[in-house]
């Protein structure tokens, strides 16, 4: 049994991605979905559906074929939760990775967040 469903969901993403699948499939639920939609936004996957209670992400791909996401941190788990205010929100990784945070205006990236000046939980780092 699974605990942590966001960080099975984006492992299923990054190792989708390394291994040069075209899609991956999850169980769906409300934060998966706010998840899949923050990454299309900030363009580590192209696209997703629901399909009944199944989650389909399609994988992106740079231009010479490697993959988009190298790696991901998750950073609150079940057992301890990490929040951070809007002030100290950093860029990571020289601004080529992208945090997500779950915030009361929703999941947003780091970006969005500091934009909206909102704070929340982090839930992980993908770059």
């Amino acid at each position: 049994m699974v605990t942590d469903v966001i960080g099975n969901f984006i492992i299923r993403i990054k190792n989708g991605n390394l291994a040069g699948k075209e899609s991956v499939s999850a169980y769906t639920s409300k934060i998966k979905v706010s998840i899949a939609d923050v990454l299309v936004r900030t363009g580590y996957i192209k696209s997703f559906s629901k399909n009944g209670n199944m989650i389909d992400v399609v994988l992106s791909y740079k231009s010479d074929k490697s993959p988009k996401i190298t790696n991901v941190q998750r950073i609150s788990k079940p057992s301890r939760r990490i929040y951070i205010k809007s002030e100290d929100i950093k860029p990571f990784k020289n601004g080529f990775g992208v945090t997500i945070i779950s915030t009361p205006a929703g999941v947003l990236s780091n970006k969005e967040a500091v934009k909206q000046k909102i704070g929340g939980e982090i839930l992980f780092k993908i770059w």
